[in-house]
């Protein structure tokens, strides 16, 4: 059962009510603007898609009919629809409706990737992310990584290695070792924000990896937060991360042609 809208009460002030009164509740009884109403129908919408109360693959009730359940005019509803189209939440079929589209992830993480490759600023705050987020993912992973997760990690190196020394991109074992690394803490949760953090580093690696020195940087910086798991010291393991990713941040910083 969708539940009604609650927004503020449109009732409208009483002459007997005192100034200082109205003036306190001015606020909570003004008349509630067209776009705030047709926004808390999009949320209200899109929490009902993401708990799959509205279900992809099955239209969504008729305009008419959640202007009706939700208490609103059929304009509010139509305004919160187009706002869900637009970040693709849902799609209108011609003849058929309205449905909620499948759930996924590369949907988002591919346009947002392409707006990193040209935006320095977000360029910035991503590694800033990295800054908080890998160096702790090592900590963790120095505490339960395992035999095998070892070797992987090692094997990873050694290819890069032989990449190196070929003059070959290594963009596909940089960005597994993270993901192997990730894997070790045995958190799905951060094996899931790694995938998506490698998702977005995608253009950015295939930048800096570009520049003169950036492959050797990337081998010794895998191969000092290895040193340190295997020694299960999480503290170095997560400054060997960071420096890691220091090193990063001052590359994206120079022109390619160096």
């Amino acid at each position: 059962m969708v539940e009604p809208v609650k927004g503020q009460s449109l009732t409208p002030v009483r002459s007997g009510v005192k100034r200082g009164s109205r003036n306190a509740r001015s606020s909570v009884i003004a008349p509630l603007k067209k776009t705030r109403v047709a926004e808390a129908i999009a949320d209200r919408i899109r929490e009902l898609i993401l708990d799959r109360t509205f279900a992809a693959g099955e239209p969504l009730p008729g305009e008419r009919d959640l202007a009706e359940r939700f208490g609103v005019s059929r304009g509010s509803v139509r305004d919160a629809l187009r706002t869900l189209e637009t970040i693709g939440l849902i799609e209108t079929r011609h003849g058929q409706g309205t449905f909620p589209k499948e759930l996924d992830l590369d949907r988002l993480v591919a346009p947002l990737a392409s707006v990193l490759t040209y935006s320095h600023d977000l360029q910035d705050e991503l590694l800033d992310v990295r800054r908080m987020f890998e160096p702790a993912v090592a900590r963790a992973a120095a505490a339960r990584v395992s035999g095998e997760d070892l070797a992987e990690m090692e094997q990873l190196i050694h290819a890069q290695r032989q990449k190196l020394k070929t003059g070959r991109s290594a963009i596909v074992e940089d960005t597994a070792f993270h993901a192997v690394l990730a894997r070790a803490t045995g958190n799905r949760v951060i094996v899931r924000i790694m995938e998506t953090l490698n998702d977005l580093l995608v253009e950015s690696r295939k930048l800096t990896l570009k520049q003169k020195g950036r492959p050797a940087r990337s081998l010794r910086g895998h191969e000092n937060v290895v040193a340190a798991l295997r020694v299960h010291d999480g503290e170095a393991a997560g400054r060997a991360m960071l420096n890691h990713i220091d090193q990063i941040a001052d590359l994206l910083q120079r022109p390619i042609a160096e």
